[in-house]
């Protein structure tokens, strides 16, 4: 049996240690790498991210990161986004009255969360969609464990006739935001599955075996 290779971008901004220690549980080889011809090479390439959207994206383009995840989904190849590593995804985010260009692979944009409580942090529930691969087998009443601030709140992306809708699993706090995106080769949570226990464990167990 072929044991999956799995690339952590290493961009200045990423809870690194706890990601690769979790997702090697899994059974997978794990890299932390800025390369891009071994972040190109991997089965899956994981983008962890803490911090500001801002400064995330100034560390991923120092790294060419931005151009790296756009080829890899160009050819199918799978890449997750974790935390502020599934803001960045989006078109833009604003902190502060600041907005910063992000990836641009989703349209839509990161903003503060309606809440009288901030930040999100800790164990919520989501709700995630039937068709869902990442949360497969996982009970609905699981709690994953979240930090943050600033959300998308709003899906924006049309579905395409003859394509299958993404997956969009949602969260409450202050008001519903997305807690994880499934849209083909890009897969994303708003939460920590690395800090998620079982549950997280499971999430990732699910991921690297769709690769």
């Amino acid at each position: 049996m072929t044991v999956p290779t799995i690339a952590v971008l290493d961009y200045g901004s990423g809870n690194l240690h706890s990601a690769t220690r979790a997702l090697a549980r899994t059974g997978a080889q794990v890299e932390v790498t800025a390369d891009h011809k071994v972040a190109l090479a991997a089965d899956g390439l994981v983008v962890p991210g803490v911090g500001a959207f801002a400064a995330c994206m100034e560390g991923l383009r120092a790294v060419r990161g931005e151009r790296l995840i756009g080829q890899r989904l160009a050819g199918g190849r799978p890449v997750l986004g974790i935390c502020v590593g599934m803001q960045i995804m989006f078109e833009r985010g604003v902190e502060f009255g600041v907005e910063a260009e992000g990836c641009g692979e989703w349209p839509g944009t990161v903003e503060r969360l309606q809440a009288a409580v901030l930040p999100h942090m800790g164990w919520n529930t989501v709700e995630a969609p039937d068709e869902s691969t990442l949360f497969k087998g996982i009970d609905p009443d699981t709690r994953f464990y979240f930090v943050h601030s600033y959300a998308v709140q709003k899906w924006e992306m049309p579905t395409p006739e003859r394509l299958a809708p993404p997956a969009l699993t949602w969260a409450d706090h202050g008001g519903k935001f997305l807690a994880a995106v499934e849209n083909g080769a890009l897969s994303a949570t708003q939460f920590h599955p690395e800090k998620s226990g079982d549950a997280g464990a499971e999430l990732l167990r699910n991921w690297v075996r769709s690769l």
